[in-house]
């Protein structure tokens, strides 16, 4: 019968060792016997470490670059749902006043812009005496034909105070059409003016214009010397604008009230005409900030707040459209409508400034 061993068994219990040794890369003692742990390798200097090893330059842009779709898509979301949400706030004797025309892409439409004169109840302009702050009975202060696509992008602009017929009110100022008739009355009388159908419109809301433009981080504008008060100046809760010729980097408030500017007392010259001109300038810089890094690092942002800054026919991939439309032509050059004095504040554009004029805006 085999003996056994009478002697006892012993437990041997590792001790703990401190984050040094472990650092150091010291053995690892266990129970007799048992599995032995390898010492950690030790690191010459300028070694790397094993984590960055295993992290090579491609596998760096694979990560960007699904960081940039990324951010991409969610812009496109938030531009679409935005887009969605205020499609539907223009009146749809607007809508079918229009001419259905083709993609933007591969065919060229015409788009009419309008900024009224309806003033925000809050924020600039909100306290001048006399303000309207209703849409029904508002003058289009801003007049723009747009003709955008297939690489084309021209402008041109309509002083407000050009003499026109309007459908069933008679020869007056063009900006009243809007007051009379709504967004619908202005597509009739500026296609029975100019001459030519109108396939889109854009109703500028000029109280999120500012929230729009510092979303994108602001734009560059090269002004000349501009001093004016605006909206009853800064007794009447109003504003002062004070710009140096130059290049200006300004925020949506200074960009809206520079594009307000009609009365310039440190340029008399200045008119009606020069501050068709100044709108033009705004919305070029916009296009050239749009495409900026400044503006893809606020992107998502700048995608909620576009299409809260226009009233259209246009949906969400119309719209998508038509701002790849415009990167791809480039900016358009400013263009006003030649007119003359007609007595009072009225101006007058013959038939045929308008007849040259619009077929520069079609044909280049």
């Amino acid at each position: 019968m085999p003996v056994r061993d009478a002697s006892p068994y012993k437990v041997f219990r590792a001790r703990p060792r401190g984050l040094k040794a472990l650092l150091r890369g010291e053995e690892e003692v266990g129970v007799p016997g048992g599995p032995r742990r390898e010492p950690l390798p030790l690191r010459g200097p300028g070694e790397r470490p094993p984590w960055r090893e295993r992290i090579t330059p491609r596998q760096v842009l694979k990560w960007l670059a699904i960081a940039i779709v990324s951010w991409l898509l969610l812009s496109l979301i938030l531009f679409m749902i935005s887009a969605q949400i205020e499609q539907g706030n223009l009146p749809s004797s607007a809508t079918a006043a229009l001419t259905s025309g083709p993609n933007m892409i591969t065919g060229t439409d015409t788009i009419l812009i309008l900024g009224t004169d309806q003033r925000p109840r809050t924020g600039a302009g909100s306290k001048e005496p006399g303000s309207n702050y209703n849409d029904a009975g508002s003058r289009s202060d801003t007049m723009m034909l747009w003709r955008i696509g297939s690489g084309t992008s021209r402008r041109l602009s309509i002083p407000r105070d050009t003499l026109a017929p309007i459908p069933g009110y008679g020869t007056t100022k063009i900006n009243a059409a809007y007051a009379y008739g709504g967004p619908a009355l202005a597509i009739k009388t500026v296609e029975a003016f100019a001459g030519i159908k109108i396939n889109h419109i854009i109703v500028v809301n000029l109280a999120a214009f500012p929230q729009f433009i510092d979303a994108i981080g602001g734009v560059d504008v090269t002004t000349g010397r501009v001093c004016a008060d605006l909206f009853g100046g800064p007794s009447a809760g109003g504003f002062r604008v004070d710009l140096s010729a130059g290049v200006h980097h300004l925020n949506g408030l200074q960009a809206m009230l520079y594009s307000r500017v009609r009365e310039n007392p440190c340029n008399p010259a200045d008119n009606d005409l020069t501050r068709v001109r100044h709108q033009q300038e705004i919305l070029n810089a916009i296009k050239s900030q749009l495409f900026s890094v400044g503006t893809f690092l606020r992107l998502p942002w700048a995608s909620w707040d576009a299409p809260k800054v226009l009233r259209t026919d246009m949906g969400g991939p119309t719209l998508l459209t038509l701002f790849i439309a415009s990167e791809i032509a480039g900016s358009a050059p400013p263009a006003v409508l030649p007119v003359q004095p007609a007595g009072g504040s009225d101006l007058q554009a013959s038939p045929g400034a308008v007849q040259s004029s619009v077929a520069k805006l079609l044909n280049g």
